[in-house]
């Protein structure tokens, strides 16, 4: 029963897991009793775990071997273990591989001691015939085995969940391919290859069919394409469109279309295009084309009884129209022009006439000129060849462009270039133009070619009677006594009035107002006077640190002996590895109202020395920030 169930299994599966058990050793004893001793393997496939659990349920499915003698040969020859399963393969999944003692006939599993080695471990395989091998080291065991995963028949795809089964009945008509889609049979289409395919010429509306090539028309149809409407019974002279119509011809009427209204139209009797007329009941009359006559148009005129050639030539009569063979010497519709000859002076603008065999001319044109007798010049300008505004001079056998300035070429299409002649100079960069160039200057340079210094000093005047210096970032201003900003644009000083004593005895009413709004007024002089105070002290630090760096370039920027000489002993300013302090007064001596406020400045220069040492330029001179004390004037 069990065999029974397993191939109904099998026969029911998508795919089907195996695992092949080469070898396995173990260090522990398997046979308690005697030698020979019996042992089978069981597998357990489950879904993807973290965390793989040994019990049930097998989700994926089970499997075991059958009892074997535990002896290397019996092991590597078993049969492999088969697991069906019914779903899609997903791929990846949860291996568990047994080893049981079978010493005992009973029920193995029941019994933990039987159990000799587990396995457990998670893997991923794709479906396919090949085999991936494995290897597992326990603690006192070693097993070698391999495993595949491949789909039942009639089952495809990489999860073998395509299901496809060839077959020729009411149900389908198709093949398998080799990716399990289905390939119709001859004569059949659809998804399942169910629906025949009726005649090419069979109406796809109006028809169908019930095997492959047929047609049979739908109720109101007819024809070998069922393309055709099947008109109302009895009808004669009528059409349709729709089936049981009966729509009257010209010239007919009646229920029936069997009444006739029009001999012309239903009898036609007119021929070779002539235009009937209906003159009464079924009499008509037949207006001819050019050429034809009789009763019904039916007798071709001979246009050429008439002679209508002149000069000799020959008629030839043609369809309602005739054509004369000209001798030589004459040309035309009736051959009544006399043709001239080179005699005539036929060619014009210096063209060359050629007498042909038939008594005509050819002119052979200069190249500037082209026609029939060379009457038309050629203007090889018309196409515009001369490119960004180029004139094109016409030299008769040739053109000649005359290009616009700053381009060159045959046809003006070369942009000359301005830059290569290098004309910024002072590392300026050139960016060309047309006809022109542009140049980037670098600091301190302007000018069309960069070839003039700038002097920051003209646009950027000082206020109040200041001096103005230039320096490579802009320029710096030296502000005189009362001044500062970087225009020397504020005063340092505020102006007070004293407020005149009144003569009379205010109110209490009067001194209870003056004295509140005397308050706020303080108020707000504090408040501008501590922003001022501020403003002050950040533009005296800008012009602090603004000298002592233009100070410093000075320095650098000497010659050897000037450096010599400028720092020397006897020199303003000297070198010391120290810091020192660095200061400079500004405020006159013994000026009541200001205080001193030092200012230590260290000033490195680490690239004039080759050792990398840290220098400090100090002035020799102290250096002090004048501060104004409030409400005291200078």
């Amino acid at each position: 029963m069990r065999e029974v169930l397993n191939a109904l299994e099998c026969v029911l599966s998508s795919g089907v897991f195996e695992l092949k058990i080469h070898s396995f050793h173990t260090a522990q004893r398997i046979c308690r009793r005697h030698r020979d001793c019996h042992i089978f393997f069981r597998i357990c496939l489950k879904h993807p775990e973290d965390v793989i659990s040994a019990e049930p349920p097998c989700t994926f499915g089970t499997g075991q071997t059958n009892v074997i003698r535990a002896d290397h040969t019996s092991i590597s020859s078993s049969a492999p273990i088969r697991v069906p399963f019914h779903f899609k393969w997903p791929g990846t999944f949860s291996l568990i591989i047994e080893a049981w003692n079978a010493e005992s006939p009973t029920e193995y599993t029941d019994n933990q001691n039987n159990l000799v080695s587990r396995l457990a471990t998670r893997r991923r395989l794709a479906i396919g015939e090949d085999w991936s091998q494995d290897v597992h080291f326990g603690e006192q065991s070693e097993l070698r085995y391999s495993y595949h995963v491949f789909c039942d028949e009639y089952y495809f795809g990489d999860g073998c969940a395509d299901y496809c089964r060839p077959r020729d009945d009411t149900l389908g008509h198709y093949t398998c391919d080799e990716e399990g889609n289905r390939i119709c049979l001859e004569g059949w289409k659809g998804n399942y290859c169910s629906e025949p395919i009726c005649s090419a010429e069979c109406s796809e509306r109006h028809g169908y069919c019930e095997a492959p090539g047929g047609c049979t028309c739908r109720m109101g149809w007819q024809g070998p394409s069922c393309n055709e409407c099947v008109r109302y019974p009895g009808c004669l002279h009528g059409t349709c469109s729709q089936p049981w119509q009966c729509n009257c011809q010209e010239g007919w009427g009646g229920l029936f279309c069997d009444q006739d209204l029009n001999y012309c139209t239903n009898h036609k009797p007119c021929a070779n295009g002539a235009t009937c007329t209906n003159t009464g009941q079924g009499s008509y009359t037949c207006n001819c084309r050019p050429g034809f006559g009789g009763t019904n148009c039916e007798l071709e005129t001979n246009e050429c009884d008439s002679n209508p050639c002149k000069n000799g030539g020959s008629c030839n009569d043609l369809e309602n129209d005739y054509s004369c063979t000209c001798p030589q010497g004459f040309y035309g519709k009736n051959c009544e022009i006399i043709a001239m000859t080179c005699a005539d002076g036929p060619c014009f603008n210096g063209g060359t006439c050629v007498e042909t065999m038939t008594g005509g001319y050819t002119c052979r044109c200069p190249p500037s000129y082209t026609g029939s007798n060379c009457e038309k010049k050629l203007d090889r300008c018309s196409n515009r060849p001369c490119l960004n505004g180029g004139e094109c001079l016409d030299l008769g056998q040739s053109i000649l462009c005359r290009c616009q300035a700053g381009f060159t070429g045959a046809n003006c299409q070369v942009n000359i270039d301005d830059c290569a002649s290098s004309p910024c100079q002072n590392a300026g960069t050139c960016q060309d133009g047309v006809n022109d160039y542009t140049c980037s200057c670098t600091l301190g340079y302007i000018g069309k070619n960069c070839s003039v210094r700038s002097d920051a000093c003209g646009a950027h005047p000082c206020q109040n009677g200041g001096t103005c210096f230039t320096h490579f970032t802009g320029p710096v201003c030296q502000c005189p006594k009362g001044f500062m900003g970087p225009s020397c644009e504020f005063t340092l000083q505020p102006s007070f009035k004293p407020a005149l004593r009144q003569t009379s005895q205010p109110s209490s009413t009067t001194l209870t107002l003056s004295c509140a709004l005397a308050i706020l007024v303080l108020v707000l002089v504090a408040g501008i006077l501590y922003l001022r105070r501020r403003r002050r002290m950040q533009g005296r630090k800008q012009l602090r640190d603004t000298a002592v760096y233009n100070d410093l370039e000075t320095v650098n920027n000497l010659g050897g002996n000037e450096r010599d000489a400028f720092l020397g002993p006897n020199g303003l300013f000297k070198i010391s590895n120290s810091t020192a302090r660095l200061s400079l007064s500004l405020c006159p001596d013994g000026r009541p109202g200001y205080r001193h406020n030092p200012v230590e400045n260290s000033l490195s220069r680490a690239e004039h020395l080759k050792n990398r040492e840290r220098n400090t330029l100090a002035l020799v001179a102290p250096l002090s920030i004048c501060t104004v004390r409030e409400g005291v004037n200078p």
